[in-house]
């Protein structure tokens, strides 16, 4: 079988996700230390998303080749070089991984895919993120005021971006 990975950092393998990984992505989805962060995808989303040209699904593993969380990426066939960073969810918290995944990702997508722009949204209670996503350099475009309806309430996301100019190798 060919080798999905495609990717590396110091720590890190990333690989394109296969159908017998997305059961690990919706465990991780569904952690009760990552739901509050994110909206839940079905397993058909995800397994949609594996065929679809104009996305990325990515597993991020240790050096042991253990699984420790995901990246789906969007905006791949964007004209306008606009790619959406539209989840990461990482399961071992507090190593560093969420920074050093970020940083290859940023380095693949203006590399590699010869992005312009590379985007997200953020819960505004997600402040854990939306600070780790200011010290590698994005910055706040601006807030969706009560976009998302969860349950009774509604909550607000922040857009962020980085240009490949603001970008800087690590």
């Amino acid at each position: 079988m060919k080798s999905a990975i495609f990717m590396r950092s110091e720590r890190l393998v990333y690989r394109l996700t296969m159908v017998r990984d997305v059961e690990m992505v919706l465990t991780l989805e569904n952690d009760r230390e990552n739901i509050s962060y994110i909206i839940p995808w079905s397993r058909d989303e995800h397994i949609t998303t594996l065929n679809d040209s104009d996305k990325r699904h990515i597993v991020i593993e240790d050096e042991e080749l253990n699984q420790v969380g995901y990246i789906i990426l969007a905006g791949l066939e964007n004209p306008h070089q606009n790619i959406e960073l539209v989840r990461i969810v990482i399961s071992k918290k507090n190593k560093g991984y969420g920074r050093e995944a970020i940083r290859a990702l940023l380095q693949h997508v203006f590399g590699e895919l010869g992005a312009h722009r590379i985007w997200l949204d953020v819960k505004v209670h997600n402040e854990r993120a939306r600070q780790l996503y200011l010290s590698l350099g994005f910055k706040q475009e601006g807030i969706l005021r009560e976009c998302i309806k969860n349950g009774d309430h509604y909550e607000s996301l922040i857009l962020m971006s980085l240009l490949r100019q603001e970008f800087t190798t690590p």
